[in-house]
């Protein structure tokens, strides 16, 4: 069916604001109607809560000194935990098995992370008396998610912050929750956690931070990993333990997001109500958190999506690695729109915050071709502006932008974090 190149795009834009899925029958107990239950109670530090942003930084300090039962824990310092940053993001293995890989982020070291996070926002956020700060969880497919996330659960409630888990999501997602302004869905979060290690293997894993102005900074990381550090010397000077602790509250964040990304969508084409209608969209997930896409976004706007693959999650990733830059990925992908003669692929990586695609003849969409797509639709709309992309994409994409485009192409140090405040900064 006829598409226009305007909602071609808007496929495109879409990819870039995910949301999630159900996580699958081992996963069928988050699941919430309509948005929000509690939970059962976890086990995790508790501390009083208090509405006094200043009674709950007296809390966090009395957690980290208060006795508990002794449980033997590794002894780590400063320098170890620095070790577990990469860039603005936080990461380490978590599942053992793998020869030469030992655990690195165990749940002690996980709660001591998420109470480092809490002081830091505490710092950051500076609220009066009248609330108290909450912080939003979220996790990819990988098997180690659950565990992890009840021990980040229990390290932000140690500080007498609320506690939103959002089960299976996706990264964008979890920044948007910073955005998001609905009180019965428990928004906007003042910070946000995404469980995660990109499209790393299976034994893997790792957090990334947000607030409403966007990812942490590799100085905000590295305060976190010192204020870490600090906690953790409490659990080995006073004993480590699991303890009680308050429900938290569950929300289906991603009903919500997918619901609004719909919307938007919609709104873009010119409020029509299926503008993708009769158009085939195959959508590769890798088994990673980006299956909602093809139920929850593409279909509702009209979409086919047959053939599309990988949609459950499994934290093993079986198929192929969930990354769009894995020529194995892009392999899979490819044959999957040929084989169901589609008009587009997508492929996304674990927890959906890089893509790919693949266009009816098997031509790959990814790299310096998805950043010229992009910057052709930004310009139509903003004329002369300057596009800003790291330092590794190529001189025809200069070309293409500054003399086919009329733009400005402005390159910068790699890193999401280092693109979007040069940005911000220009």
């Amino acid at each position: 069916a006829a598409l226009s190149g305007k909602v071609v795009q808007n496929v495109f834009i879409a990819q870039f604001y995910q949301q999630n899925r159900q996580f699958g029958t081992q996963y069928q107990r988050d699941s919430c109607v309509p948005y929000m239950r509690a939970l059962p109670p976890f086990h995790g530090g508790k501390l009083a809560w208090t509405s006094n942003s200043s009674m709950q930084m007296r809390n966090l300090l009395k957690y980290q000194n208060a006795a508990s039962s002794a449980t033997a824990i590794p002894s780590l310092d400063k320098v170890d935990f620095l070790k577990l940053q990469n860039g603005s993001d936080i990461r380490g293995v978590a599942v053992s098995g793998v020869e030469g890989e030992p655990v690195s982020l165990t749940e002690p070291v996980t709660e001591a992370i998420a109470a480092g996070f809490a002081a830091w926002l505490l710092d950051k956020k500076k609220v009066d008396a009248s609330r108290k700060l909450r912080v939003s969880i979220g996790h990819d497919s990988r098997i180690s998610a659950q565990k992890l996330q009840d021990a980040v659960s229990r390290g932000i409630a140690s500080a007498g912050l609320d506690v939103v888990q959002y089960g299976l999501a996706s990264t964008p997602a979890m920044f948007n929750s910073t955005l998001t302004e609905d009180e019965a869905i428990l928004c906007p979060a003042d910070g946000a956690i995404m469980i995660t290690a990109s499209h790393l293997p299976y034994n893997r894993n790792g957090f990334k931070f947000f607030t409403n102005d966007g990812g942490l900074g590799k100085n905000d990381i590295k305060d976190i990993l010192e204020r870490a550090a600090s906690i953790y010397s409490n659990f080995l000077a006073k004993g480590y333990s699991v303890k009680a602790s308050e429900s938290v509250k569950k929300i289906d964040y991603m009903a919500v997001y997918t619901s609004d990304l719909v919307k938007a969508v919609r709104k873009a084409a010119g409020n029509i109500e299926k503008p993708l209608e009769g158009f085939h969209v195959v959508v590769d997930a890798g088994n990673g958190a980006g299956g909602f896409f093809a139920a929850k976004v593409l279909e509702p706007l009209g979409a086919i999506t047959s053939g599309s693959q990988f949609l459950e999650p499994d934290g093993m990733f079986p198929n192929h690695i969930p990354n769009p830059e894995d020529k194995a990925a892009m392999k899979a992908i490819t044959q999957a729109v040929l084989d169901n003669k589609a008009n587009l692929g997508i492929i996304f990586d674990t927890d959906v915050d890089r893509s790919a695609a693949v266009d009816s003849t098997g031509r790959e969409l990814n790299r310096n071709r998805l950043i010229a797509l992009m910057s052709a639709i930004v310009l139509e709309e903003h004329p002369g502006t300057t596009i800003v992309t790291d330092s590794v994409t190529s001189d025809g994409l200069t070309s293409f932008i500054e003399k086919k485009l009329g733009g400005k192409h402005h390159r910068f140090k790699r890193g999401y974090k280092n693109v979007i405040d040069e940005a911000i900064r220009l």
